[in-house]
């Protein structure tokens, strides 16, 4: 008996060995394949969880980059634009010369264009960021797959943005504001010339012009209405609205109230311009 206490004291002293053998290591091309596979099978989470080990434990791999813009396409796919975003700008800020980054910036505005409103009335600083993003990417990247269709979504974009401008124009057309009128419209002249929105535009610039007296602008306006678009409906209501007697410019400035963004804070300038 005294042996066998002997014996088990000594067993229990001795180091405790592993029956499993040593822990195998996943390759970073094992992992980010896995990553793949679990994201194109809709197992995001899983997936997110394979990219990150690729980069948090394969840093000087290769695979490590691809995996963190693997990160920005998953965030894409699940439509949480704001953080694919996010990861895309990351990745251009660590890899400004990667061979994707046309791709990467196509991606970065196309997350900010998802969460623009479509509505003309609606804040459209999202639609603009991404027209910022995407100007000049024909330049950038004339050889890239993608640059048909930010050219595509380009133009939509900047329709819509002059489409805010005319949506701004009309609510100050009904409060007879021709100088407020006027303001809108020759900016969106300028700034979208291009655009749908232009014969409109012109139709509301005339209109306010001839309201506030200024009869030979109103006529140089007409005109180039009529040489740019001489079969629109805007034509035939700047002529309806110049047939009758030209309006005198007022004295004194008349107060109108803002156009707003619903739900947007108030503008902080004395009396109250348009807002953007």
């Amino acid at each position: 008996m005294k042996l066998l206490n002997v014996i088990l004291v000594v067993l229990l002293t001795l180091p405790t060995v592993s029956l499993a053998g040593p822990r195998r290591t996943v390759s970073a091309e094992a992992l980010y394949e896995q990553g793949l596979r679990q994201m194109r099978r809709g197992y995001f989470t899983k997936a997110l969880e394979s990219f990150n080990r690729v980069r948090n434990y394969h840093r000087d791999d290769p695979l490590s980059v691809l995996a963190q813009l693997a990160i920005a396409d998953l965030h894409f796919k699940k439509k949480d634009f704001e953080q694919a975003r996010f990861a895309y700008e990351e990745f251009a800020s660590l890899h400004p010369r990667h061979k994707s980054l046309d791709f990467v910036t196509w991606r970065i505005g196309l997350s900010i264009y998802k969460r623009a409103s479509r509505m003309a009335g609606r804040d459209q600083s999202a639609t603009r960021a991404a027209v910022n993003v995407w100007t000049g990417f024909d330049t950038r990247f004339p050889e890239s797959e993608h640059v048909s269709d930010v050219d595509r979504l380009l133009t939509k974009a900047r329709n819509r943005l002059a489409n805010k401008e005319l949506f701004v124009a009309k609510f100050y057309e009904r409060k007879d504001a021709w100088g407020a009128v006027r303001g809108r419209t020759e900016y969106m002249l300028r700034r979208y010339p291009d655009t749908q929105s232009v014969p409109e535009a012109l139709q509301l610039l005339g209109t306010a012009m001839h309201a506030w007296g200024d009869t030979d602008e109103a006529l140089q306006v007409r005109e180039r209405l009529a040489q740019a678009h001489p079969e629109s409906i805007a034509l035939k209501r700047l002529d309806r609205a110049m047939s009758g007697a030209p309006g005198v410019r007022p004295d004194e400035k008349v107060f109108v109230r803002p156009y707003r963004i619903r739900g947007a804070l108030p503008p902080q300038q004395t009396g109250g311009g348009p807002s953007q």
